[in-house]
């Protein structure tokens, strides 16, 4: 049946189908096209809200911290705060189209860029709403433990753990785990070892083994590891199970003994690998850890190692009279040594010393006097430097500095106005009295 629909309500029809197609590439690890597929997804704006929000959580998830301000920008618009007696909620109504899980991780992606993003203010009061919005879900005290250890409050977070783990010790795997981890990284390594023998599951698997071995270790603890390593080795033991890990629980188990002095339960094991496995590792330490109480035993294996070759011809006890190894400057690499010396000098032989360049007109038998060691020092630096000396008359001069001013002026003008000659100055004194006389004849041709 065909049906003429819009390009708009198509691509609202494919809309989830775009995103599931985009979820896959990322659970297949193709980032970038999973981003690529995101991003036009959250481009286009689609009026699908449902498919939009699921989009926008994945891209922010894909991208992490590397844009914090983008993805805090987008996830407000899709959590809104209420007057209700829940404090937030999804906006446009996604409380009712998105499942719990998805509506949960929408939450725990915002509550994760307001840490990254140091805005504890806003993390603590969203926080403190998650245990009402998810009362059954592990992710609100996790999201409550992990602000407690941004504030560098690492024994809050395992004490809020702890007390949940005993709460409800049927779920309390996860949590364990993350206060293991919360303690071992604010360096309590009890914590964080007794954190991780409450999960039954996991006690005999190697890794975990040697995990609180390590921890105990540091906490000083030699009889719980010890105790750790009896209890693995009893399970692998008593398994049926085609990848048996005995030899390898068995040969840490000998060496961390042997580390600690306990070289008689050490030399049981390495025993009992050898019996059972046949291991030259093994043998190597039963003979070491029998040669100090038990030297006969000690022969008895060193007798199945097998014989090293160019050692039969050795005499040991010749050997141990000798003060030592002493080098040997022939060995195998002496020739192509000594080669390599006879190429050095052969070729500082052939080097010629040539003669230096004088510049023209120098000869080297008459150099001349030295030049001036000081001549590349500025003049002030240079010990022939001589300062100016400074006119003391000036300083002779007394009086306001107003009339000095004025006195220097007025002996200015009389010497501007002095004549350079007598004859020049009786030439203007003529010029002043005929302008004079002329004057008073005109006077007394108006009267």
């Amino acid at each position: 049946m065909e049906e003429n629909l819009a390009d708009d309500d198509v691509e609202i029809e494919l809309a989830p189908i775009a995103v599931q197609i985009a979820c896959v590439q990322q659970i297949l690890g193709n980032t970038q096209e999973a981003v690529a597929s995101y991003t036009d997804l959250v481009k286009r704006n689609l009026a699908d809200e449902s498919s939009l929000a699921v989009a926008v959580n994945n891209l922010i998830a894909l991208k992490g911290p590397k844009d914090v301000s983008d993805g805090l920008r987008k996830l407000d618009k899709l959590i809104e705060k209420s007057d209700g007696p829940e404090k937030f909620q999804l906006a446009r109504g996604l409380d009712l189209k998105l499942s719990q899980k998805q509506r949960e991780a929408i939450y725990t992606n915002r509550m994760l860029l307001l840490l990254h993003s140091n805005k504890m203010d806003q993390a603590r009061e969203l926080v403190g709403a998650l245990p009402e919005l998810f009362p059954g879900s592990l992710m609100p005290v996790l999201l409550q433990a992990a602000v407690h250890v941004r504030e560098n409050k690492a024994a809050k977070a395992e004490e809020i753990l702890g007390q949940y783990a005993d709460k409800f010790p049927d779920r309390s795997k996860v949590i364990l785990l993350a206060r293991a981890q919360v303690a071992a990284a604010a360096g309590h390594p009890q914590i964080a070892a007794d954190s991780l023998v409450k999960i039954p599951d996991i006690q005999h698997k190697p890794a975990t083994v040697a995990t609180i071995v390590s921890l105990k270790e540091r906490a000083g603890d030699t009889d719980g590891a010890d105790a750790v390593f009896d209890f693995a080795i009893k399970w692998w033991s008593n398994a049926m199970t085609e990848d048996n890990k005995l030899n390898i629980i068995m040969q840490e188990a000998a060496a961390f003994k042997l580390r600690h002095g306990r070289k008689v339960d050490a030399a049981r094991l390495y025993e009992q690998l050898v019996k059972i496995h046949g291991s030259i590792d093994a043998l190597v330490g039963l003979i070491q850890t029998a040669a100090d109480g038990d030297i006969e035993k000690a022969e008895a294996y060193e007798k199945q190692l097998k014989p090293l070759p160019g050692l039969k011809a050795i005499d040991v006890d010749s050997l141990e009279k000798t003060s030592g190894a002493k080098h040997d400057e022939k060995g195998p690499n002496a020739g192509a040594i000594e080669t390599y010396e006879a190429k050095c000098k052969d070729k500082a032989k052939k080097k010629r010393k040539r003669k230096p360049k004088y510049p023209k007109g120098f000869d080297p038998a008459n150099p001349g006097p030295p030049p001036d060691p000081e001549r590349w020092l500025p003049k002030r630096e240079r010990s022939s430097y001589r300062p100016k000396r400074k006119d003391k008359r000036a300083a002779q001069i007394r009086g306001s500095q107003g009339t000095v001013a004025k006195e220097a002026a007025s002996s200015s003008d009389t010497k501007s106005n002095q004549p350079a000659n007598p004859k020049g100055a009786s030439q203007n004194a003529g010029n002043v009295q005929s302008k004079a006389s002329s004057k008073s004849s005109r006077k007394k041709s108006r009267k």
